[in-house]
């Protein structure tokens, strides 16, 4: 997917319908000269519905869909007939999306299944007509309701990538070669600093069908919890991951401080982050012999799992799929 193709952010004014008046009227046919109140219940304004779509990867669709006005109800009529509901507006949202109040901050939705609907913005209760009104000591009620106003404001929908793992890394640190070699996904792959600009999605195959998703995310730079480099755009797709794969390349300066850089911006972003399950590979280890291999071992911390893989030659990437599937199906 391009740069240009993601979108993970939209700014949209949302404003559901209004509920009709509820209507004021007395019966009156040939029939009946003077009958009791008949007027009818004002129709429903429409909801803003959002609803998930397994099928969509990305916001892109909503890029120019900047006013969402649902349609108001109508008012009641004679007959105790009640006004037509306003029609609902559905926006299909890929997996992942969560919707803001831009005023407050306040989360309003989330969606996380495919066909899942949440009613985002209610629309106006339609007002009641003066039928509701006749009481024994007021058989001639003068009055109904209005309808009440429908929810309007800004908006924000923001896309957080839905993955099983999430890989992160300096720039260059191989992710984008990992995830093309053990997925059917085909990133953009150079020699130079974020090439990877947008998250690229892939299905792992595993042992006897099985399979998991995995993302390969731009870049972390040093202070990207500040917003530097792609800063707290990259930082917020990472939330979702079940687990995350720290790649870190072998022929890194200082691969300890590498490891604790990277998760010194996780922690700044969100402590939450480290409530996750880790694992770091070695990545361009078949330029390794074992006595840097065990050079290595013994910079990396303890408490975190490790590989020494290779893209290039396939090393050690058997190990790292039955490593990543253990964390991802062990027990609750």
């Amino acid at each position: 997917m391009s740069e240009k193709n993601f979108i993970d952010y939209i700014r949209i004014f949302a404003r559901s319908g209004h509920g009709g008046a509820g209507q004021t009227h007395f019966m009156r046919n040939k029939l009946t000269a003077m009958g009791g109140p008949d007027g009818g219940d004002g129709g429903r304004g429409g909801h803003i519905i959002l609803r998930g779509n397994a099928n969509l990867w990305t916001l892109l669709h909503l890029r120019y869909y900047k006013n969402v006005l649902a349609q108001n109800g109508e008012n009641g009529s004679k007959s105790n007939c009640t006004g037509k509901d306003g029609d609902d507006i559905y926006i299909d949202v890929p997996l992942g999306t969560i919707a803001r109040d831009e005023e407050t901050g306040e989360i309003e939705a989330e969606v996380l299944e495919h066909g899942q609907e949440i009613i985002w913005m209610r629309g106006g209760r339609g007002g009641w007509g003066n039928q509701h009104f006749a009481t024994s000591t007021n058989q001639v009620p003068e009055h109904s309701q209005p309808g009440e106003p429908g929810v309007e404001g800004y908006k924000n929908l923001e896309l957080k990538v839905l993955a099983d793992v999430g890989l992160v890394g300096f720039p260059n640190a191989g992710k984008s070669t990992l995830l093309s070699v053990i997925t059917a996904a085909k990133p953009k792959i150079a020699n130079y600093a974020f090439t990877t600009l947008v998250p690229q999605l892939g299905m792992v195959e595993y042992r006897d069908g099985k399979s998991f998703c995995i993302a390969d995310l731009p870049g972390i730079i040093e202070g990207a919890a500040e917003g530097k480099g792609l800063g707290h755009r990259f930082l917020r797709h990472i939330e979702r991951n079940a687990c995350l794969l720290f790649l870190i390349p072998a022929d890194s300066d200082d691969h300890k401080r590498e490891f604790e850089v990277l998760l010194n911006e996780l922690e700044e972003y969100n402590e939450e982050m480290l409530e996750k399950d880790f694992i770091i590979a070695v990545s361009k280890s078949d330029m390794l012999d074992e006595e840097l291999k065990a050079a290595i071992s013994k910079e990396l911390p303890t408490d975190v799992p490790h590989y020494f893989i290779s893209s290039v030659t396939n090393t050690g990437l058997l190990e790292l799929k039955d490593a990543l599937w253990n964390i991802l199906n062990k027990p609750a």
